[in-house]
């Protein structure tokens, strides 16, 4: 008959710590998104650029990692699932860049509530809709 104990042990649902494992944030000009990002978050992305697509890489030392991403099928969308990134201690700080780089705030900092915290929301230079996401 076997062993019922290791049947029980396959069966035990696995517990994840987050959903999100990794994002893709689509782009038609590729370096104007690079430039895009790297200005409101103050950063540099490490690009990967070959024949037939080019990324550039959020810096991330552990966590959810992500990139823009430039290659056939990729298209900006303002419609679909909605990306909230890490505003950091403020998503002020971050919400405040957008525009001086062609995006649009679609909604600003906004508390959701003392304890969750505040969320915003940002149509970037591509044209995709996009939050962020920041405690206080």
């Amino acid at each position: 008959m076997g062993d019922v104990s290791s049947d029980k042990k396959r069966k035990k649902k696995q517990e994840r710590k987050d959903y999100v494992s990794w994002f893709e944030i689509p782009a038609i000009d590729f370096q104007q998104a690079v430039n895009f990002y790297q200005h409101i978050f103050g950063i540099e992305m490490q690009q990967n650029i070959t024949d037939t697509n080019a990324m550039a890489f959020f810096p991330t030392t552990n966590g959810i990692g992500g990139a823009i991403i430039a290659s056939p099928g990729s298209i900006p969308s303002d419609t679909g699932p909605l990306i909230y990134l890490n505003g950091g201690d403020d998503l002020n700080d971050v919400l405040d860049k957008v525009e001086e780089v062609g995006g649009r705030i679609i909604m600003h900092k906004t508390l959701i509530s003392e304890d969750a915290g505040y969320f915003g929301i940002f149509i970037d230079s591509q044209g995709n809709k996009l939050a962020l996401y920041s405690r206080t």
